[in-house]
This record gives C-alpha cells, structure tokens and sequence, in this order.
C-alpha cells in the first residue's frame, strides 16, 4: 500500500475529482469481440477511462494469478506445467476473482473471453451468482481484406514499441525510425498467411458467440474499418 504523505497533493487530487466523476457513472459489464487487427486495442482505454470501468484481459490475468500464487493461479500453473490448456471454468473463477478489485466497482470490460459458446454460459452462471449480466457486447466488424492492408502493413521500432504503417503512416524514410533512425521491423505474426490462419479461427470460434448474445439482444455492432474517431462515436452511441 502507498503511504499517501508521499502522495503529492496534484496526484490526490486528480484521484479524487476522478472518483467523485466516476460516482454519477452508470455500473456497465462489457464484453469486446473483434479480430486482431480491429482496433479493439486503441478504443479499449478510451472506454475504461470515460466509463471508469477496468479491463479485463484473460491473458493478463492468468498471468497475474500464476504469479501471486493465488489458488487458483496456482492450479492454472499445473495445468499450463502440463501443457494442458487451463479449464473454462479456472478462467471463469479468476475473472470472478478479479472483478472484485475495487476498480471493477462500476464495471469492467472482458477482452478475449469468452470464445466459446460454453465460456459464454459459464460466465453468465458466475455472473448471475453476483446478481448481475452482461450488459453489451460490442462486435468490432471489419472486412478480413481491410484487416490484412492493416496488418501486413505494419513495422514496429522494438526498442521503443514505435509503429508505423506503410500506408496510413508511414516513417519519413522507409524501414527506418524516425526519432533514432534505427531499422523498423515487423512482427513474424503480421503476414498474410499467419493472419488468415488466425482470422479462420477466429471467425470458427466466435461467430457462435456473437450469435448466443445477439439472442439475448445484447450485440452492438460497430463499423470497425472507420477511422478511430469515427468508432469511438459509434462506441458512444451504443452504450448510451
């Protein structure tokens, strides 16, 4: 814990004007779904902040537990030890664990889970358990040609985590960073062939989830190949 005489004043305040913002915020349970590449990343923090909600990335918090030896964490360590893939409902239990931190008091955003019909139910079951639901899920729908122009197109200075695109923005000269002039690389993932492997699976796993919460009229879908701006007013619109 901080000792908060080491707090200065600016930072306390901030928090404070923060939370007194948050308080007239409405509670929201959100669940993002949208290939890699579909902007998920960039429209995420925008969310958090204006909702004052916390981002739940099952990946992160897997991560997390494993390493707090919590324990459930601690049986996910077994079964990742084994190769084994860790059991849906391990993942559902330290979501649960998770959102019981003090920043998912008005809500959290699920990113990455669930991916399967089954996880869909397990988590509604654990949600319902704590007298609450999914409130929207926000499909980030984009052309997979639109996502592979995207993707293939973009270089990365790893040193700084820089990126750049060919097309939409590229360096001043090119494969080169232009604060330190070194090479731009690109991501072994970021081809055409590792993409459309990933998109086929994608596509296979989730459009059965997409259509479980679309019965439930909870699927709001977003023109994900706008410009950011554009996507982060339709995000606005659908959760208002």
């Amino acid at each position: 814990m901080a000792n908060l005489e080491d707090v200065t004043t600016a930072d306390l305040t901030a928090e404070l004007l923060r939370r007194m913002k948050c308080s007239s915020k409405p509670d929201k349970r959100l669940i993002l779904i949208g290939p890699p590449g579909s902007g998920k990343g960039t429209q995420s923090p925008i969310i958090k902040d204006e909702y004052c909600l916390c981002h739940l990335a099952t990946g992160d918090m897997l991560r997390a537990a494993v390493s707090a030896k919590t324990p459930l964490g601690t049986k996910a360590k077994e079964a990742m030890d084994k190769g084994e893939l860790v059991s849906d409902d391990l993942v559902v239990g330290i979501i649960d664990e998770a959102m019981k931190k003090p920043s998912c008091r008005k809500g959290f955003i699920l990113d990455g889970f669930p991916r399967t019909v089954v996880q869909a139910q397990k988590l509604d079951e654990m949600l319902a358990k704590q007298g609450t639901k999914i409130d929207k899920v926000l499909n980030f729908a984009i052309d997979d040609a639109i996502l592979e122009e995207r993707i293939t197109g973009r270089w990365i200075h790893p040193s700084s985590g820089r990126t750049y695109h060919s097309k939409f923005a590229p360096p001043k000269v090119p494969g080169v960073d232009d604060v330190t002039g070194e090479q731009l690389i690109q991501r072994k993932d970021d081809t055409a062939e590792v993409l459309r492997s990933r998109l086929e699976a994608f596509h296979g796993q989730t459009q059965p989830v997409i259509d479980y919460y679309s019965k439930k009229g909870l699927v709001e879908e977003l023109h994900a190949e706008k410009p950011p701006k554009d996507v982060t007013a339709e995000v606005h619109k659908a959760l208002s």
